[in-house]
């Protein structure tokens, strides 16, 4: 089960900017891809990094991958197209150089051709005729390519048509599964928070990647995905922007359980696009190694449940039912000891009875007739 995970672009820990920079921080942090942002159009005075970038990785094993330019009219009209292709022509050249496994490109908006049968073979054509190109390219008369010793070995970069994460964009799952299925050396490039966006908010749960997984192996028989994952924030079926994992609603924990659970024939690479990069990265192999300890930590306890069975002559499912009476038992006591329990009344001690005070001597001129009366004998008891 390979998963190879890691950011696209430049760690933003990376104190350098340059893309061998990046690689290292990206090595050093125990991840083992990345993938390289051309963003608009491929300066030539990057030219030189990417070579040495590519060197790197052809030494230390490490997977390169290049996201072609964003904007692409693919389906526009000629002038448009041209444009695009031009710039998709300085991406398979640095794709070359830096001897990047996939290329992601976009076709675009679906224009006044809409969506439907003639936008994908338009797509289609083009794609095929990129594919060809990227052949021609690698396949160059090497003794004029001495210093890109991968061409000799290696087989062209892979041109990966990534999915969309807007209506009036062309790249649905279906349009992309179409294409790629009528194209050879193409590739679908799944952006699971576009799918998420465009499906208002359809991967939920492990079953949903399991289904969205099993959709495309079955259209396309392939066991390799390129995947691209991020906290996304959507709006009537359309990504608004990306964001931080634990900030979205597209959670990565039911992946990871996919990915332990029923992924054990995929071979995946997956792009970190979220804002954080490297972060988020690092935060996706923690989900995933805390799925492989949850399902470790299941076998051992069904072969304990499996051990006691046999000592005692019975079923696993009849051992597994004890279990859970028992654990019942204990949440009950558990909780009958949490409750509170009514104070008992301390018997309180009868008051004594306080002294009664001598009544004050009422002023002369309230004084009545018994109260001169009542003098009088106090003075008789004083002689």
């Amino acid at each position: 089960m390979p998963v190879k995970l890691g950011p696209a672009g430049v760690p933003l820990s990376c104190k350098g900017r340059t893309i061998v920079e990046g690689m290292d921080d990206i090595i050093s942090l125990g991840l083992e891809t990345m993938e390289v942002q051309t963003v608009r159009m491929v300066a030539p005075q990057h030219f030189e990094q990417y070579w040495q970038a590519g060197v790197l990785a052809n030494k230390a094993g490490f997977e390169m991958n290049i996201h072609g330019p964003y904007y692409s009219e693919l389906l526009g009209d000629r002038l448009q197209r041209n444009r695009s292709l031009a710039k998709i022509e300085a991406a398979l050249q640095a794709a070359k150089t830096i001897n990047a496994r996939h290329i992601t490109l976009h076709a675009g908006h679906y224009g006044e051709t809409g969506r439907g049968q003639a936008a994908n073979e338009q797509v289609a054509s083009v794609f095929k005729g990129i594919v060809q190109r990227i052949g021609e390219i690698w396949n160059d008369d090497e003794d004029l390519y001495p210093v890109f010793p991968w061409l000799k070995e290696g087989t062209p970069s892979k041109i990966g048509v990534e999915t969309s994460g807007r209506q009036e964009l062309w790249g649905s799952l279906e349009e992309v599964l179409e294409v790629v299925n009528h194209v050879e050396g193409t590739i679908p490039v799944l952006n699971l928070a576009h799918i998420h966006a465009r499906g208002h908010g359809r991967l939920r749960t492990s079953e949903d990647y399991g289904e969205l997984f099993d959709q495309v192996r079955e259209t396309i028989g392939t066991k390799e995905f390129y995947c691209h994952f991020s906290g996304v924030e959507h709006r009537m079926g359309n990504a608004m922007h990306y964001t931080q994992i634990k900030k979205s609603d597209l959670n990565f924990e039911p992946l990871a359980e996919f990915i332990i659970e029923e992924g054990a024939w995929l071979d995946m690479t997956l792009i970190s696009d979220s804002p954080l990069l490297e972060h988020d990265a690092m935060y996706m192999v923690q989900n995933i190694d805390r799925a492989r300890h949850r399902q470790l930590e299941r076998k051992a306890r069904e072969d304990r449940r499996k051990a006691l069975a046999a000592q005692a002559n019975i079923s696993p499912e009849e051992m597994a039912a004890r279990e859970a009476e028992i654990a019942a038992a204990r949440a009950k006591d558990a909780l009958a000891k949490s409750q509170p329990q009514p104070e008992v009344k301390k018997e309180e001690k009868p008051k004594e009875e306080e002294p009664k005070k001598a009544p004050a001597k009422k002023a002369a001129k309230e004084e009545t007739n018994d109260d001169l009366f009542e003098i009088e004998e106090d003075d008789d008891d004083l002689f």
